[in-house]
């Protein structure tokens, strides 16, 4: 099975502690502690990762961040990406070649997710979790462990 992790970008961005950092991979881009750990236990147990962005979309771990902004699902801000374009973008990047998503995002992402990808299964393994501090500590004890969280299938 080919599976696909997704998980969010935040709002932290090294152009807040670097201001002149210009272009940065997106695996760089993102530093607040729970991307960290997303990303953290993306490594760990995905072959297959990606961020996604409100403004740039499906981010490879390699794709460049030209950057800084503060877009969010959900905010109605209007450089939102669109579910047409999100779409356009997993055919280019081949996403929909994956069997299975694992979503490390929250509540927002479910309706996006299911725009998308709606004939892939998703699961969402943080959901339930009570506040950012559980999900983090979740993510941190599995990464430790080396055990995947169970999964929520919607």
């Amino acid at each position: 099975m080919k599976r696909l992790c997704i998980i969010p970008c935040g709002a932290k961005k090294i152009w807040d502690k670097q201001p002149a950092a210009g272009p940065t991979r997106a695996d760089q881009a993102y530093l607040s502690p729970f991307h960290q750990a997303c990303q953290g236990y993306a490594r760990a147990f995905f072959t297959d990762w990606l961020i996604l962005s409100a403004k740039h979309g499906f981010l490879l771990p390699d794709d460049q961040v030209p950057g800084n902004y503060d877009v969010s699902f959900g905010s109605g801000h209007p450089e939102t990406i669109s579910a047409e374009q999100l779409r356009t973008q997993a055919t280019e990047k081949g996403l929909y070649q994956f069997d299975q998503l694992v979503i490390l995002g929250g509540k927002k992402f479910r309706p996006i997710v299911a725009a998308v990808f709606p004939q892939t299964p998703a699961d969402f393994p943080l959901q339930g979790c009570p506040g950012i501090g559980k999900m983090l500590q979740r993510l941190h004890q599995a990464v430790a462990s080396g055990q995947e969280l169970s999964q929520s299938r919607t």
